[in-house]
């Protein structure tokens, strides 16, 4: 496929959906979030903790409130989630930037955040404070970015303090550089790594994704790559066709974040001044992913189009089988697909949500 190609086809806003959420879950979703929002954002050994979102997702999904009780209750035992560190000491507006990265600093952040949020408001927070952060929205492999959207979805001043404390806590940020940028296709950068045999058969010690986005970071052929993405302000239209593209031809894990994440940065977005900026460093989040799944190419249009041809259940048989699931990666990628397609018309996004359930070939 050529770098110029059209990705998507069917872009028409406001898609209807049949999906409806179960009468009582919006009055137990709250304290039920409010309560396992205590713990921390990372369990043994350093793997994000969705619960807080996934929730979010299983009740908009149309979860009971005894199914999404049920799921808290497994979540937390079968991946025992710790609370947060103890505190180690007090962080102010001229420190709190010194503590980012510090895992061992979550309790600490997460109470100077929960302070701004509470002096400013969770909007004008994210304002303040995302152009030091939006570097490292690698944190917990863009978990702190999720955390952030779904507190947002929600108007959840208490997450979004959190969400905050955790991004900070597990900042992850690529070397920085001073070249200016003259990309302006994120497909054409994405398919141009694919000449950099450093690039293949990247060896890391560790199964954790921001470890592998961590190792590609040191790489000096990835790294000629960072800084290149002019912000444009059509950028988070062509990385969210672009990541769709490339989840719907691979299915994999790595491409599921980067479909989820198109949406939290949509979420996110219309709270800071500069949007581009952050869609510029999630997009080289989702290079380095691109190389852990041997840097495929991505499908041609008539592939997406016949794909987006295929008959696919009704949007509440796609919400009853993510509900019904176990899988943390099933609520958050159908919801994120069945609301992207809300969103831009484009019914691929159901066919891959139908997918990742088992509901079509």
């Amino acid at each position: 496929m050529g770098p110029s190609i059209q990705i998507a086809a069917n872009t028409q806003t406001g898609a209807s959906s049949g999906i409806c959420r179960h009468p009582r879950a919006s009055a137990r979703l709250r304290p039920l979030i409010a309560e396992v929002g205590q713990r921390s954002g990372e369990f043994p050994d350093f793997l994000a903790n969705h619960l807080p979102m996934v929730l979010e997702a299983m009740g908009r999904l149309g979860a009971t409130p005894e199914r999404l009780e049920a799921y808290a209750r497994h979540y937390t035992l079968a991946h025992s989630v710790p609370f947060p560190p103890p505190a180690i000491a007090s962080l102010t507006d001229q420190t709190w930037r010194l503590a980012l990265g510090q895992r061992e600093r979550e309790t600490d952040l997460r109470d100077y955040f929960a302070d701004v949020v509470s002096r400013i408001g969770g909007s004008q927070a994210i304002r303040d404070h995302l152009p030091t952060l939006l570097p490292g929205v690698a944190a917990s492999a863009t978990h702190g970015l999720m955390r952030l959207a779904y507190a947002v979805l929600r108007r959840d001043e208490t997450e979004i303090g959190i969400a905050l404390g955790y991004w900070a806590a597990t900042y992850l940020a690529f070397p920085p550089t001073a070249d200016a940028p003259t990309v302006t296709d994120p497909v054409e950068q994405m398919l141009s790594m694919q000449a950099e045999p450093s690039l293949r058969n990247i060896a890391v010690s560790s199964t954790l994704l921001w470890k592998w986005i961590e190792a590609a970071g040191r790489i000096p052929a990835f790294q000629r790559h960072l800084g290149q993405l002019v912000p444009a302000d059509d950028l988070l239209v062509r990385i969210r066709q672009a990541s769709l593209a490339l989840y719907a031809g691979t299915m994999s894990f790595e491409a599921l974040h980067a479909l989820t994440g198109s949406h939290w940065l949509r979420l996110v977005s219309p709270h800071l001044d500069k949007s581009q900026i952050l869609a510029t460093h999630f997009w080289e989040v989702v290079l380095s992913l691109y190389t852990k799944i041997g840097m495929p190419d991505l499908p041609s249009a008539e592939m997406l189009d016949a794909w987006r041809a295929l008959p696919v259940p009704p949007d509440e048989a796609i919400a009853s089988a993510a509900v019904a699931s176990d899988d943390e990666h099933d609520h958050s990628l159908v919801f994120s697909a069945l609301e992207e397609y809300r969103h831009t018309g484009d019914p691929l996004y159901r066919v891959v949500a139908a997918r990742r359930v088992g509901l079509i070939d």
